[in-house]
């Protein structure tokens, strides 16, 4: 076999984009491979020097075109202008490509025809690309670096986003195209026991360093991964022991919603849905990619404008009726995608998590010293008080995303609304993050609205489901 991709004591020359040690890593020709580990690892510095994004002394060889898709890119390439309203402002995409503008003329190929047919994109080819789910835009992603044949496609958690149906559908898929043998895929992932079947090798991260290439039988063999008991207790008494804020609204009902439906053009997203949520109730709301579960919390936080022309009312007031989007945010605790995307300015995580505070995204102002206690204490709870100073955009997505999760608890919301909250941690931090949850939620008026598509990430304090259908 000839190495496809061969790095020799390669060293990134910019010393904070390398690795601990030189890296000594080839990909050979029929090997599919993990490369795996913890948040902040060092998973995303391997890549860039194995696709030559940072420039390595020591020696590189790439016998093949590679395709790279990252995090990131679940939720689109985010430009300057981006802003977490614009994806419910349907006045403002008339300029933005649609879905078939990226994908070319995939009719021409059989291949690419059973690419586009697999993921159900036909159905999709004229919706702007700013209105795609988080799930859409990862099959859009996939499908788009697919179609341009690449002899290597590198995919950063290629499951995140991704409804139960389309993770069966594309673990068939890369079976499939490794089998052929056309495609060799390396997937980047944070979950260390969740290595697909079409991996043939493992490569292991810790620290910064390479500590191996493993067969994958070898690598799950010698996979340990357990919690010590009563390892989070301390943890657990200094949330339990937080202060009763009182109730800051009134009536038992903190969603309400009747007959409630939304269009965009021809598109019906959601239609007749009728929704009532109950203070402290936790809620699992779930369903299809595009099915409308993103735009379903935009209308209760207060980001859709179409929710004044709906029968809504939140916290015991009806929409329309006078109230600012401020006075229902400042109930509200919430996560997203779509605000995960809005984050692109490299400010320090300490202003990051402040705006949690005030309900603002996107615009930072120096955090106020009486705030500070506060906002140290939920980055001790979420793991990263030590990324306080910290620029944003330095970290890994893992932890971003923890910074994003000390933003939505920062305040201590009656409600809180978890979209995809564990996207992109490790293995321990999914376990860690879920316990979060499930302790904030022990205390008294605690309302959860948790988005997710696996089960297994779900605490087991929920109370009720709320499935959505996508309308076709």
């Amino acid at each position: 076999m000839s190495a496809l991709i061969k790095l020799t004591d390669a060293v990134a020359r910019d010393r904070e984009l390398s690795l601990a040690e030189p890296v000594n890593l080839s990909l050979e020709e029929g090997e599919n491979i993990a490369i795996v580990g913890r948040n902040g690892s060092g998973k995303s510095l391997l890549v860039d020097m194995m696709t030559g994004k940072t420039v390595a002394v020591g020696k590189m060889l790439q016998n093949c075109p590679i395709r790279y898709i990252t995090f990131r890119d679940t939720y689109g390439a985010a430009d300057k202008g981006y802003y977490i309203q614009q994806r419910w402002n349907t006045t403002e995409y008339d300029d933005v490509r649609p879905v078939s503008a990226g994908l070319g003329n995939w009719q021409d190929n059989p291949f690419q025809r059973r690419l586009v047919e697999l993921f159900g994109m036909e159905e999709l080819l004229d919706k702007p690309l700013i209105l795609l789910s988080s799930g859409e835009l990862r099959k859009y992603q996939i499908t788009r670096m697919l179609l341009q044949k690449p002899r290597v496609l590198i995919v950063d958690n290629p499951y995140i986003g991704l409804d139960a149906g389309t993770r069966v559908q594309l673990t068939r898929f890369f079976t499939e195209l490794c089998a052929e043998g056309e495609v060799q895929v390396i997937v980047v992932m944070s979950l260390l026991d969740d290595i697909p079947e079409f991996v043939s090798h493992v490569v292991l991260v810790e620290d910064r360093r390479v500590v191996g290439k493993f067969t994958r039988e070898e690598y799950l063999s010698g996979l340990k991964i357990s919690v010590n008991e009563g390892e989070w207790d301390e943890l657990d008494r200094r949330i339990l022991a937080l202060p009763h804020s009182g109730r800051n609204y009134t009536g038992e009902h903190v969603i309400d919603m009747k007959d409630v439906c939304i269009r965009y053009g021809e598109r019906t997203i959601l239609k007749d849905l009728n929704w009532t949520v109950l203070r402290g109730q936790r809620w699992h709301l779930a369903g299809e990619n595009g099915a409308g579960k993103s735009t379903l919390l935009s209308l209760v936080c207060a980001d859709n404008p179409q929710a004044y022309a709906c029968d809504i009312a939140l916290f015991g007031m009806q929409r329309g009726c006078g109230e600012s989007i401020w006075d229902i945010k400042k109930h509200i605790g919430y996560v997203s995608p779509e605000m995960h995307r809005s984050y692109i300015k490299n400010v320090p995580c300490v202003d990051i998590v402040s705006t949690g505070l005030h309900d603002k995204v996107g615009l930072f102002l120096k955090h106020k010293e009486s705030d500070l206690e506060t906002i140290r204490f939920w980055m001790e709870v979420f793991g990263v008080d030590r990324f306080m100073d910290s620029s944003f955009l330095e970290l890994s997505s893992g932890e971003q995303r923890l910074v994003l999760l000390a933003r939505a608890f920062v305040k201590d919301p009656e409600l809180i609304i978890l979209d995809e909250p564990l996207h992109g941690l490790d293995t321990y931090n999914k376990l860690k993050v879920k316990h979060i949850i499930e302790t904030f939620c022990r205390r008294e008026d605690k309302t959860l609205v948790m988005v997710t598509h696996y089960d297994s990430e779900l605490p087991p304090i929920m109370t009720d489901k709320l499935f959505l259908r996508r309308n076709r």
